[in-house]
């Protein structure tokens, strides 16, 4: 006989049991679909879980069609097409996506058809009937008739992402659940560019956008560079006014992109902690990318499949990574967009811009964000300025890169019918300062400025609620910060309340100054509006010269000094990163002479963007700049660090 302690406890377990069926009967599973990861030919896709629409499909059509758990990979032809008209059609296609592939047309929905349905021994054509899905590849569910669009998918071997979006009906964005067999790093999708026709109001209908991990998406939990961070808040509701722009002018956000620890400028392998710095594939493939936006860099110099990535550049962020990547890319006139939904460094010097292969591509992007207070002159004859003032640039050719430099210049003088002078700027300001800068010279009025602006500005507005907010949630602890922000921030800490006003005066004296004196808009008498600048000004960017990241350094230090690079984090003039060349220059690595980009930065006055962007299309298309290619070197070619080939993913 059982005892009784043995009654009781069958007697509780039986409870328990029926306790347990109880609450489980009474809870609904909730099963979602995150997509859907195939191979097809030896390419890998990601098939969305939104469906673009439905389509009839008579009863036995598609038995020959290959299958994937009811999915089949079908063809949508929207327009006046007839069946003969289709080889030719594909032809284009194969040229300009890199998305859909000949095993798409084993079935074929086409809007002109007149046949319900035909056959031949390896494509069935079937009349699309009220739908009004894009043309380009799908794959179809066939119990239900949807159509569902396709990613094809890249390793992000350059380690430049922090995660891969895709977009949802309701207008947000979610992580893309899929992941190449066997890659070692994250997998990224791209949507076909069929299904996106370019039209005057989707300029950039189709164009592929990497976004700075500082730029709120809704939908999406962002991370500043900081992994606390990330674990800390939700994700955004909202997306801020900049990459909005850029998505309701049809740009296709792919992913969010790697950045310095909160837009901090940091050296890879020195300073990045919580992530690992992304990979400059110019050269060895070892060379620092330079910050803060240093994935949008690395990705658009890594891969051909993406467009064009938006960074933000307070002392630098944009112009280091398109200088020593070989990119274009610009610090723009300041205040040309609202920064809402985007983290802050400073926001009186932040600025949001590109980093681009296409200087057509630059130009669409920057009129879309841009709004208004951007001038396209595409299409347009522009009056460039005929002063063309230098500075940094070799006195003679005595190597490669001062060769190339000063070929530059000539050229460029040459095109536009000017002359170039050299401008010393000190000697500038000494025979024309204002009275209020007493004795100070340059850099003594502004050797501080900009570090005392990025520090003061950023702890209340990051660090403060950052440390309030972790402490709430960790019982008092403080989270992680890399070298580079905590030196900075101390730095700020160190400083007396009066230090950001005298940085902001300092600042405006040379803002007014440099504005009037030295680069002031245009005559307002000239009839030709187009001028809008009284002259360029080229300084040196990019030399070339190799930064491994595999050198050690010691404790991170202040920005201190002013220099080339900060006249227009001060001005607010625009900056922009021509790449002119590459030279050859010996690996420590692989021992043998690699290239690496040259580049020069390019002033306006403020207000005059558009004219930068145009006179780089012209210098393209009169053959003095090339279109930098991703790869190895600005030609192209392979990236020596990578992995290996995946899948189908082979250089392009």
């Amino acid at each position: 006989m059982a005892s009784f302690d043995q009654r009781a406890s069958a007697r509780f377990l039986h409870l328990s049991v029926a306790s347990l069926l109880a609450r489980l009967a009474s809870a609904s599973a909730v099963l979602t679909s995150t997509g859907l990861s195939v191979k097809l030919n030896d390419v890998n896709y990601y098939v969305s879980p939104f469906s673009s629409g439905k389509v009839v499909v008579p009863r036995c059509s598609l038995g020959k069609v290959p299958d994937v758990v009811g999915f089949k990979p079908v063809t949508v032809v929207q327009g006046a097409f007839a069946q003969s008209d289709l080889p030719q059609l594909f032809a284009n296609w194969t040229a300009i996506d890199d998305v859909w592939q000949p095993a798409f047309s084993e079935a074929i929905f086409m809007a002109e058809s007149h046949n319900h349905y035909g056959q031949t021994n390896s494509t069935v054509v079937i009349s699309l009937k009220n739908s009004t899905a894009p043309s380009g590849p799908y794959f179809l569910q066939v119990a239900t008739g949807s159509l569902y669009p396709v990613y094809r998918l890249y390793e992000d071997f350059a380690g430049a992402f922090t995660e891969p979006l895709i977009p949802t009906p309701e207008g947000k964005f979610q992580a893309m659940s899929a992941k190449i067999p066997g890659a070692a790093s994250l997998t990224i999708g791209v949507p076909s560019r069929l299904y996106f026709t370019k039209t005057a109001e989707k300029p950039l209908a189709g164009v592929r956008l990497g976004v700075k991990d500082i730029y709120r998406l809704a939908g999406v939990k962002g991370t500043n560079g900081n992994r606390a961070w990330y674990n800390l808040y939700p994700a955004s509701e909202v997306t801020g006014t900049a990459v909005q722009r850029l998505i309701d002018a049809g740009a296709q956000v792919v992913g969010i992109q790697k950045t310095s620890q909160f837009a901090n400028g940091e050296s890879a392998t020195a300073d990045w902690v919580d992530y690992h710095a992304p990979f400059n594939p110019r050269g060895d493939g070892y060379n620092d990318p330079s910050s803060s936006s240093s994935g949008a860099g690395a990705s658009i110099a890594s891969y051909e499949w993406l467009d064009i990535a938006i960074g933000s550049d307070t002392g630098g962020s944009i112009r280091g990574p398109a200088g020593v990547q070989g990119l274009f890319g610009n610090r723009p006139s300041q205040d040309l967009v609202s920064l809402d939904a985007v983290m802050p460094l400073a926001p009186t010097l932040d600025t949001p811009g590109f980093l681009v292969r296409d200087p057509y591509i630059w130009n669409d992007a920057n009129a879309a964000m841009y709004g208004q207070n951007y001038t396209s002159l595409a299409g347009k004859k522009p009056k460039y300025p005929k002063q063309i003032y230098v500075m940094n640039f070799p006195s003679s050719p005595s190597n490669a890169a001062n060769t190339l430099l000063l070929d530059f210049a000539s050229a460029l003088a040459s095109f536009i019918g000017g002359t170039t002078t050299a401008l010393n700027l000190e000697a500038q300001w000494a025979a024309s300062k204002p009275a209020a800068a007493g004795n100070a010279t340059l850099s003594t009025l502004l050797s501080a400025t900009y570090a005392t602006i990025i520090s003061k500005e950023q702890t209340p507005l990051i660090r403060d609620p950052f440390y309030r907010d972790y402490a709430a949630a960790h019982n008092g602890r403080l989270p992680f910060i890399n070298p580079v922000p905590l030196r900075r921030w101390a730095y700020g800490d160190s400083l007396p309340a009066s230090a950001l006003d005298e940085a902001y005066a300092a600042k405006s004296l040379f803002q007014s100054w440099f504005n009037t004196e030295i680069l002031p808009p245009a005559s307002s008498s000239s009839p030709d509006e187009a001028e809008c600048s009284s002259s360029l000004i080229v300084y040196v960017g990019s030399t070339g010269n190799p930064n491994p990241r595999n050198t050690y350094r010691g404790a991170p230090g202040i920005p201190l000094g002013f220099g080339t690079s900060r006249i227009s984090v001060f001005s607010g003039v625009p900056d922009s990163v021509f790449p002119i060349g590459e030279v050859a220059r010996l690996s420590s690595i692989t021992g043998v002479e690699e290239m690496l980009p040259v580049a020069v930065n390019v002033l306006a006055a403020a207000g005059c963007d558009g004219l930068v962007v145009r006179l780089a299309q012209e210098l393209v298309e009169a053959g003095l700049l090339k279109v930098p290619k991703a790869g190895g070197t600005m030609e192209g070619g392979e990236v020596l660090m990578r992995r290996g080939l995946v899948g189908d993913d082979v250089w392009q």
